[in-house]
């Protein structure tokens, strides 16, 4: 019997109550009991912040087993979905092979090597139990501000249209193993005044133009499930627009996946409309659980929720679990953990740390550096994993501690180096004799909300902190040729600071490889990387909605977007 006709023959023996547990996501650590998979058929687990499922991949895999056991008894046997956000590699898990946020694969803008680390992430993600990730963001930011700008590829619509897709092709793979989401549906990254869920004003033609481009492609490379985003579009909150949910996604795009909604969208955007817009399951997550299901169960029978739109979203979902094969085969594979961070996956996140790299000064050619030149290394992001690898890393605001299996800057450029390299932490003025400063700044990790600049945690920043700051005037003032490192999850006005260095380095939020770093430091390689964004000249930049851009020339930006040398080509560069 064909997928459709098995679907259609299941859809006809659910009970409502079936039917809603399909619809319906939760933490199985926080929100129900192991017992309440069976009585209120829940069709799909997320994890996420909080305990872990076990104390290593097999422990993982096994508590998934015991839980999917518990969903196959049910009266229907339909398996579950276990998600996870695995954003930049299987990030929630210490030991997996953590990639670079998107914001440096855009600066690599290669599309092969997207799909790669995509298609390593899968492997790692299913090694671990999961049958669906939250990725990738394909958001289009137009204001540093954003504390999520490090998730998206780019401001340019092109370039996030071409990784967009090859991220699902990479995720999903053939046969697909996996199902992968394109997020956050539409205009996340394009709120006035870079607000976290706030609202975006561009014009509905605006929209279709340059943000929804992105969305088609995912959906041509078949994208099992899209996300509905935050924020709100000319005042009307995204999880209830059916317009451009139901018309535009489903409808014109022919999307016949999954849309899922984001944390607790239920209660914040209008119960039973973000429903009848079109979500399909949704994270009935922190209390929302009862009044999720009582409140759906309650609209139908009152007829406020159609019939006909709740078995729209039960079929979606039986679709994409049968394109998995998880009927067949509703276990983790077991064989898959031995590659959680083997060497192959660690080599590709290298060359993706290398591409993407973006040289934006190198003064009297001081870059590449001689194995044989006399160094020091500043600051604690030098040695700390944990920071250069930014959010959603371990932990969803990101760790401030070295994690298992990565490799720190420094421990990269003392493999490298012929001489003793040393290390100034805390900026105490320890240079002995070098002859070249190795300065490594940046922001902290944090994620959505938290990051944000100006928001209401106001932690973060448009320059260095004062402290990075000092670190920098302290080497220049010695007369040593500095390099600077910037670690950082967006372009941050440092024009100071590159006016001072001797050669200046946006390295983004590079991951658990810092050997890539070294690599193209010392000459290895050559420098790939191309800028993804505008990059600001000062805090003035941003008076209006948006920060610089290449498609509004009323701001100047310090560096256009596309802009990057080489050792090659020192002094000039190409866009892409």
């Amino acid at each position: 019997m064909a997928d459709e006709q098995k679907i259609e023959s299941l859809l006809a023996q659910m009970t409502l109550e079936e039917k809603i547990g399909q619809m319906t996501q939760v933490r199985h650590f926080d929100d129900i009991t192991p017992e309440d998979i069976k009585t209120w058929f829940i069709g799909s687990i997320i994890h996420t912040q909080g305990p872990t499922p076990g104390t290593d991949a097999a422990g993982w895999q096994a508590k998934f087993v015991e839980l999917q056991k518990i969903a196959l008894s049910t009266r229907l046997g339909i398996p579950m979905f276990f998600g996870v956000d695995a954003v930049h590699g299987q990030n929630t898990y210490s030991g997996a092979t953590i990639f670079p946020h998107n914001i440096g694969l855009g600066a690599a803008a290669n599309a092969e090597l997207v799909e790669q680390t995509a298609a390593i992430t899968a492997v790692e993600a299913r090694a671990t139990g999961f049958n669906w990730v939250f990725s990738p963001c394909v958001a289009i930011p137009y204001n540093e501000k954003w504390g999520r700008v490090y998730e998206a590829f780019s401001e340019s619509t092109d370039i996030t249209t071409k990784l967009a897709a090859a991220s699902v092709r990479g995720h999903q793979g053939q046969p697909v193993s996996l199902i992968a989401t394109a997020k956050h549906f539409i205009g996340d990254g394009a709120t006035d005044f870079g607000v976290e869920g706030g609202n975006t004003t561009l014009s509905y033609e605006e929209v279709l133009e340059r943000l929804l481009p992105p969305y088609r492609a995912a959906v041509e490379a078949g994208v099992g499930s899209v996300m509905a985003s935050f924020n709100s579009l000319n005042g009307v909150p995204m999880h209830a627009h059916r317009k451009l949910i139901t018309e535009v996604l489903k409808g014109s795009l022919k999307f016949d996946g999954i849309v899922v909604s984001d944390w607790k969208a239920y209660s914040r955007f209008g119960g039973t409309d973000v429903i009848n817009a079109g979500v399909d399951v949704v994270m009935a997550v922190e209390g929302d659980f009862n009044m999720y299901v009582e409140g759906v169960r309650q609209g139908v029978v009152s007829g406020v929720i159609p019939q006909e739109r709740i078995d729209d979203a039960v079929r979606r979902v039986l679709r994409q679990k049968f394109r998995i094969g998880l009927f067949d085969n509703p276990f983790p594979d077991v064989t898959l953990i031995p590659k959680i961070g083997v060497q192959a996956h660690r080599d590709v996140a290298r060359q993706a740390v290398r591409e993407s790299l973006v040289l934006l000064k190198n003064e009297n050619i001081i870059l590449p550096l001689q194995k044989d030149t006399r160094l020091v290394v500043v600051g604690e992001f030098a040695d700390n994993s944990g920071f250069q690898s930014g959010g959603w890393t371990i932990n969803w605001q990101g760790t401030t501690e070295n994690y298992a299996g990565a490799t720190t800057i420094l421990e990269a450029i003392r493999k490298k180096a012929a001489t003793r390299v040393l290390y100034d932490k805390d900026g105490q003025g320890v240079d002995g004799d070098a002859e070249v400063a190795v300065i490594v700044v940046g922001e902290t990790p944090y994620a959505e909300f938290m990051g944000d600049i100006g928001g209401p945690m106001n932690k973060y920043q448009l320059t260095l902190t004062e402290e990075h700051q000092k670190l920098v005037d302290q080497y220049t003032a010695k007369g040593i040729k500095t390099v600077v490192l910037l670690i950082s999850g967006r372009p941050l006005v440092v024009t100071k600071q590159i006016e001072q260095a001797d050669a200046f380095i946006a390295a983004w939020f590079p991951g658990s490889e810092g050997d890539g770093i070294a690599e193209v430091l010392f000459g290895d390689y050559d420098f790939k990387g191309k800028l993804p964004h505008s990059w600001p000249t000062s805090e003035d930049d941003y008076t209006g909605k948006y920060g610089p851009n290449f498609w509004d020339d009323r701001v100047k930006p310090l560096f256009p977007i596309g802009f990057g040398l080489t050792y090659t080509n020192p002094r000039s560069s190409k866009n892409t």
